[in-house]
C-alpha cells in the first residue's frame, strides 16, 4: 500500500479585519494498492477524526457501498489512521446525515 498525505487549506479572502467568512483546514489522504485508491480527509480542527470518502478505480472516482467495508485496502488504511491517533472514523455512505460510523477494524 502506498500512502500520500496532503495538507490544505480552503478559505475564503479576509475581510478588513483579517477574519474569514469559510476557513477549513484539513489532510486528504490517498491509500493505492495498483489500480485501486481509497481517499480520506481528516480536518485540523478535529485531529481524532476522519473519514473515508470514495474508492477511485483506474483514477475513476465511485461511491463506496456496504460491500466496500471488508476491502482489505480499506482495512490497512483503517489501521493506518488509528496508528496516527484517528480513533473516529466514518465512512461517506450517501445515507441519513451522509456519514457513518466505520465498524471496528477486527469485525
Amino acid at each position: 500500500m502506498h500512502i500520500e498525505r496532503t495538507h490544505h487549506i480552503d478559505a475564503s479572502e479576509p475581510d478588513e479585519d483579517g477574519m474569514h467568512e469559510y476557513y477549513y483546514e484539513y489532510d486528504m489522504y490517498r491509500f493505492t494498492d495498483g489500480a485501486l485508491c481509497l481517499v480520506a480527509r481528516s480536518y485540523s480542527d478535529e485531529p481524532d477524526e476522519a473519514h473515508f470518502l470514495c474508492f477511485e478505480v483506474d483514477g475513476h472516482r465511485r461511491t463506496m457501498t456496504d460491500r466496500d467495508l471488508t476491502n482489505p485496502l480499506l482495512r490497512a488504511a483503517q489501521t493506518h489512521l488509528h496508528a496516527l491517533g484517528k480513533v473516529r472514523l466514518h465512512w461517506l455512505s450517501g445515507r441519513g446525515m451522509g456519514y457513518e460510523a466505520m465498524p471496528p477494524s477486527g469485525s
